[in-house]
């Protein structure tokens, strides 16, 4: 894809040489906005070899609303390094997405819908589904375009008390739903984008995610449009990079979905139709 070619471009010519926790320098830019076109085909970068099964495994245990990788580890690795002895993670995307704890402070003017929240059988305390949410909020838009929900699509994984003691906080913290006719829209909001790595898993898993709500929602895909507050190139990634800057993008792929409700979607009924691209590129993950 030309628009991440682009990004990889304009971070290398114009990031900042800093040093991270990692022990491993980057080179970084402030605030890097791109977004697609969802109709163009699904944006799974062809300039490398993408591993589309863990992405999408990665994908379903975010929808499963689960807080450890006992079962995710059995499919993909990619995890590992930041879960517990036990499997669990201090920060598991799917357990906000899907079991926000309702805070019980009873501080004035906290209210949440009862439609949206139930007893987590984990933990006993009050949950609220954020998806849920967001689905019933695209279905009312079907029948009333101008509800007051319009524009409250809002997915939030940062939870302020468990980012501050985390060991990794969400990098992909929010994003937000919108509707243009019959199209569907998503914004992502990253507060850190590792480029080589992260971010074009976290395109292709984001760009499935809106493409599977606007099936169940009975949508078309629209734009998929991403900020990245610090975008940065690790130092190790730079010769992997340049050579994906050498290499021609391929046609992009399409994806065909089951005809099944999301929630009863298995990674079977996921498929990635007419994926080629150039050979894989290996990185290595800065910790």
């Amino acid at each position: 894809m030309k628009t991440y070619l682009d990004m990889v471009r304009y971070v290398l010519d114009n990031g900042t040489y800093r040093e991270n926790r990692t022990g491993v320098s980057t080179y970084s830019c402030f605030g890097i906005f791109y977004k697609i076109d969802l109709q163009q085909g699904y944006p799974l970068l062809t300039t490398k070899q993408m591993y589309f099964n863990s992405m999408l495994h990665e994908l379903l245990w975010y929808l499963s609303g689960q807080a450890h990788i006992r079962d995710l580890k059995t499919k993909t690795k990619i995890w590992d390094a930041w879960a517990d002895a036990d499997g669990r993670l201090e920060t598991a995307y799917g357990r906000f997405w899907r079991r926000y704890p309702v805070p019980g402070s009873g501080v004035e003017g906290e209210k949440w819908g009862d439609r949206w929240t139930s007893i987590d059988p984990e933990s006993g305390g009050k949950v609220f589904d954020q998806i849920r949410y967001v689905i019933d909020i695209l279905r009312e838009i079907k029948v009333n375009p101008a509800t007051p929900s319009l524009r409250r699509m809002v997915v939030s994984a940062w939870h302020p008390g468990n980012a501050a003691q985390s060991k990794l906080p969400p990098c992909h913290y929010t994003f937000c739903f919108s509707v243009s006719g019959d199209k569907l829209n998503c914004h992502l909001t990253q507060r850190s984008g590792d480029i080589a790595l992260g971010i074009p898993f976290n395109l292709a898993c984001y760009s499935l995610l809106t493409v599977m709500l606007a099936k169940e929602t009975g949508y078309q895909p629209g734009e998929f449009a991403h900020t990245i507050i610090d975008a940065h190139i690790y130092e190790n990634h730079i010769p992997g990079l340049k050579l994906q800057l050498e290499r021609e993008p391929k046609p992009l792929p399409r994806i065909k979905i089951a005809d099944k409700p999301l929630f009863d979607l298995k990674f079977e009924d996921v498929t990635l139709e007419d994926y080629r691209c150039h050979p894989a590129i290996k990185f290595e993950v800065a910790v």
